[in-house]
């Protein structure tokens, strides 16, 4: 017998059936917060083309200053085939710097995390390159180049190598001493250590600087452009801005920046995607909480 109904009172059970609908509010309220997470970002983009509007239109802006939304959309669709070349001469820069910088990047990270005097010998010039601007070191490039296209193409790659490597020697380093011990204990060898403890940790650094280095790349393949001063048919979205500025084609210039604006936009979301999936599971930065 308990002390309540020793003392005459009934006992007091728990309201279970109060507890059962929660899972189904707590996954209403999760689906809302995702409507929300597209919702907003929309609206607001909708909110801000119908204000560009209203303001071309309310004080009789010329287009060859500041076109409405409806003629960069028309200019989108008529020179499509112009812009789409480019386009593509754009990303076939930018996806094969940042390839470059992936491999360079991440292997010269595993061999100074080895190796002590390779990191004092390399390091220094890295961050050299990284810190001098790309306007800067371009014209020397184009010099000793075979072609105007490796040009850029070391240009992209000088600008995006830096945060992977930077990032992934961070991570490399950041292995935690405990765990260090512990394979030296068990008698791990150096290989063993990298490919089992050292790497998978360094993993969430390595992402973080894919995302950086991703939006990096397309920007130092315009910027490289525009210091190589390239033209022609086979050139890149950089030359149709300068193309459009130097015709007062303004709604063609918008369309190229909206299309420049939604790649990096698709690259960056691309980048975060495959670090989530790559950390959903198991990483801090990347797991749901409650709280």
């Amino acid at each position: 017998m308990s002390a309540l109904e020793e003392q005459g009172q009934p006992p007091v059970s728990a309201p279970a059936k109060l507890d059962e609908p929660q899972p189904v509010f707590a996954a209403r309220d999760t689906t809302f917060e995702r409507l929300l997470k597209v919702l907003i970002p929309v609206a607001m983009l909708v909110l801000l083309v119908l204000l560009w509007a209203w303001y071309v239109k309310a004080y009789n802006v010329p287009h060859y200053i500041l076109p409405s939304p409806l003629r960069v959309a028309q200019s989108l669709v008529d020179d499509w085939g112009t812009l789409s070349s480019a386009l593509l001469v754009t990303l076939k820069i930018t996806f094969t710097a940042l390839g470059i910088a992936l491999v360079g990047g991440v292997g010269l990270a595993v061999l100074m995390s080895q190796s002590r005097w390779i990191e004092l010998a390399l390091y220094p010039y890295a961050v050299i390159l990284q810190v001098t601007p790309i306007v800067a070191i371009a014209p020397l490039i184009l010099i000793y180049a075979p072609s105007t296209q490796s040009a850029l193409l070391i240009c992209a790659w000088i600008v995006a190598f830096f945060p992977v490597l930077s990032n992934t020697t961070q991570g490399l380093k950041s292995t935690d001493h405990n765990l260090l011990n512990l394979f030296e204990l068990y008698g791990a060898t150096p290989w063993q250590t990298l490919v089992y403890l050292k790497l998978p940790n360094a993993l969430p650094y390595f992402l973080a600087g894919l995302r950086i280095a991703g939006g990096l790349a397309l920007i130092a393949a315009v910027v490289a452009e525009f210091a190589a001063g390239s033209a022609g048919a086979g050139s890149g979205l950089a030359y149709r801005l300068l193309e459009s500025q130097f015709r007062l084609n303004i709604p063609r210039l918008f369309a190229a920046l909206i299309l420049l604006s939604f790649t990096g936009v698709l690259i960056f979301a691309a980048t975060s995607l495959l670090s989530h999936l790559l950390l959903r599971k198991w990483h801090e930065s990347a797991l749901k909480r409650e709280n």
